[in-house]
C-alpha cells in the first residue's frame, strides 16, 4: 500500500516591489536628465568661457546628483531629509504645529473639530439597502467620500491552516476586486488594540446570571468579573472604503445625497465578500460609533466614561464638531494630544523575499508598554486597464537598468526578475496594489512613551517590515492611522509621478 503524504507545507507570500522609472543606474528619469543637462551646460560652458566655468557647472551638477543619488536605507535622499526639516521648522516658526479648539480656541465657532488633514471633514448618516445606518466621511479638499465597516476578526488561534490560507486568498480575491469597483480610490484595514476596561464584560454577565442560581456560582462569576479585565486587552478592526466624488468614468461630481444613494446598495455585497477573508461579521459603522472611535484615539480616558456609559444603559450623544481634541501639539518625533502622548511610524519596506501568513502576529499583538496601538494597512487598488500598462512599464524600465551597464548589479537582476514574474501573474488575472502602513503608539504617560518606541521598533523587526518615524509629521501620520479613509498622496504638493522619477 502506498504512503500518503500528511505533511502539512505552509504557503509563502512575497513579490512585493516599487515601481521606478527607467534611468542611469539608481537614478531615475527626473534624475538622468539632471545629469545629461549638467554634462551639456559643463560642454557649451567650457567651449565658450574656459575649463574654470566649464568645471563649475559641471561640480554644481555632480553635487545636485549626489544629493538625489546618496539615500539612506529608508530610500529618503539628502534633499528629501533637507526639504522635511525645513517645513517642520517653518511649521513650528509660524505655529501651525500647535493646535487649540474649544470655546478657549482659536476658532471662531468655538467647536472641538480635529486637526489637521481632517479640519474640514463633514460627517452624515444614511441607510443602506437593509436599512442599517452608516457614517458617510465627506473631505472637501479631496472631494474622497469614506464608508467604513466594523469588523469582528475570527483570529488564527485553533484555527487549521488551511483554512488561513483559504483567508488570505479570499483577502487577496477581494482587494483584487477593487480594482474594477466604480469610483473606489484607496481602501484602508485599521486595527487597534488597547485596555479592556471590563464594563462590556461586567455588564453581559450580570444581565445572564440567574435569580435562582446557587451563591457559590454567582460568587465565582463576580469575582471573574472583578479580576479578569486586569491587564486584559481588546482589539478592534476597521475597513474604510474611499470612493470619488465622480463614481463613474465621465461622470459629473456628485455630492453626498447621490453618492450615498449609490453606496447604499453595494454596501451589503462589500460587507458580505469582505466576511469570506476572516474579518467576521462585517456591517457599516454608524456616525455615533465613528464618533467614539475618533473621540477615545484623540483623548484616551475618555473610553472609560463611554464605555461606562453604554454598560449602564445610558446613549451616548457625540456631534462631529465634539469629536476632535482640546489641544495638540506636533513636535519632530512625537505628538501629543489632550492628556496622551503618541508615536508614529510608516513603512519604506516591504519584506523581502517570502513570509508566512502569520508575519504581522507580533506587531499586532497588543504590549504591554503600549497603552494604545493603531496599524493601518493602506492599500490603493488600480483597475485592469491601468494595471496592464504599469507592470509593463516596470518590466521595461527593469530591462533598462541591467542593459544600461556591462556588468548589472545582483539587485538590479533580481529586480529585473520580479517585475517580469508581476507582469505574468497580472496577465493571469491577478490585481495590482500599493499598498502602505501606519503605526501609531499612544501612552497616557510621557515617560512611558520611550518604552513604546522601543517596544514597536522590536516587534517590526519580526514582522519583517521597514519603518521609519514620521519626523516632522507626526500630526499627519497619527490621522492617516484612524479610520477615516485620508488618501496621503492626494494630500502632498509633490505628486507621486515626480517622486517616483527623481
Amino acid at each position: 500500500m502506498a504512503a500518503t503524504d500528511t505533511e502539512y507545507k505552509e504557503p509563502s507570500y512575497g513579490n512585493w516591489r516599487v515601481p521606478r522609472s527607467a534611468g542611469l543606474g539608481e537614478l531615475g528619469a527626473i534624475g538622468t536628465g539632471i545629469v545629461m543637462t549638467g554634462l551639456l551646460a559643463g560642454i557649451i560652458t567650457f567651449a565658450i568661457w574656459g575649463l574654470g566655468a566649464g568645471l563649475t557647472v559641471l561640480a554644481v551638477a555632480g553635487v545636485l546628483v549626489l544629493l538625489l543619488t546618496v539615500k539612506d536605507k529608508h530610500g529618503q535622499s539628502v534633499a528629501d531629509r533637507f526639504a522635511t526639516r525645513m517645513s517642520f521648522r517653518l511649521s513650528r516658526s509660524g505655529g501651525t504645529n500647535l493646535y487649540r479648539s474649544g470655546p478657549l480656541g482659536v476658532t471662531e465657532w468655538g467647536m472641538y473639530q480635529l486637526p489637521g488633514l481632517a479640519a474640514k471633514s463633514r460627517l452624515y448618516e444614511f441607510n443602506d439597502s437593509y436599512n442599517r445606518p452608516f457614517a458617510m466621511l465627506h473631505v472637501p479638499a479631496t472631494s474622497h467620500f469614506t464608508v467604513i465597516f466594523s469588523t469582528e476578526p475570527d483570529g488564527a488561534a485553533l484555527v487549521d491552516p488551511e483554512q488561513v490560507d483559504a483567508w488570505v486568498a479570499n483577502w487577496g480575491g477581494w482587494l483584487a476586486g477593487l480594482g474594477d469597483e466604480a469610483g473606489l480610490e484607496a481602501a484602508a484595514v485599521t486595527v487597534e488594540t488597547a485596555p479592556d476596561s471590563g464594563y462590556r464584560l461586567r455588564n453581559e454577565v450580570e444581565l445572564n446570571i440567574h435569580p435562582d442560581a446557587p451563591d457559590a456560582a454567582k460568587a465565582i462569576l463576580r469575582e471573574v468579573v472583578r479580576t479578569y479585565p486586569e491587564g486584559s486587552a481588546t482589539v478592534r478592526a476597521w475597513v474604510s472604503l474611499t470612493f470619488n466624488a465622480n463614481l463613474r468614468t465621465g461622470s459629473r461630481r456628485c455630492g453626498p445625497e447621490d453618492v450615498a444613494r449609490d453606496l447604499a446598495s453595494r454596501i451589503p455585497g462589500l460587507g458580505a465578500r469582505l466576511q469570506a477573508t476572516g474579518a467576521g461579521i462585517a456591517r457599516p459603522m454608524p456616525a455615533q460609533e465613528l464618533c467614539e472611535v475618533v473621540r477615545t484615539a484623540y483623548d484616551p480616558p475618555a473610553a472609560l466614561i463611554i464605555d461606562e456609559a453604554h454598560a449602564a444603559g445610558t446613549p451616548v450623544a457625540l456631534a462631529w464638531g465634539e469629536v476632535g481634541p482640546t489641544a495638540t501639539q506636533a513636535g519632530w518625533d512625537g505628538y501629543r494630544h489632550d492628556g496622551a502622548f503618541s508615536a508614529s511610524w510608516t513603512m519604506t519596506g516591504a519584506p523581502r523575499g517570502s513570509v508566512n501568513s502569520s508575519v504581522l502576529a507580533r506587531l499586532l499583538a497588543p504590549h504591554g508598554d503600549i497603552d494604545r496601538k493603531r496599524i493601518s494597512l493602506l492599500y490603493r487598488p488600480m483597475d485592469s486597464a491601468r494595471a496592464a500598462a504599469v507592470v509593463e512599464r516596470d518590466q521595461n524600465n527593469a530591462n533598462v537598468r541591467i542593459s544600461s551597464g556591462n556588468r548589472p548589479s545582483a539587485r538590479a537582476l533580481v529586480d529585473a526578475r520580479s517585475a517580469a514574474q508581476t507582469a505574468a501573474e497580472e496577465a493571469q488575472g491577478a490585481g495590482l496594489v500599493n499598498f502602505g502602513m501606519v503605526v501609531t503608539a499612544t501612552v497616557t504617560n510621557a515617560a512611558r512613551l520611550p518604552d513604546a518606541v522601543a517596544a514597536v521598533e522590536q516587534t517590526s523587526g519580526t514582522a519583517r517590515v521597514l519603518l521609519r518615524r514620521a519626523y516632522g509629521s507626526q500630526d499627519t501620520a497619527f490621522a492617516a492611522s484612524l479610520p477615516l479613509g485620508l488618501v496621503l498622496p492626494k494630500h502632498i504638493l509633490l505628486p507621486t509621478e515626480i517622486r517616483e522619477a527623481l
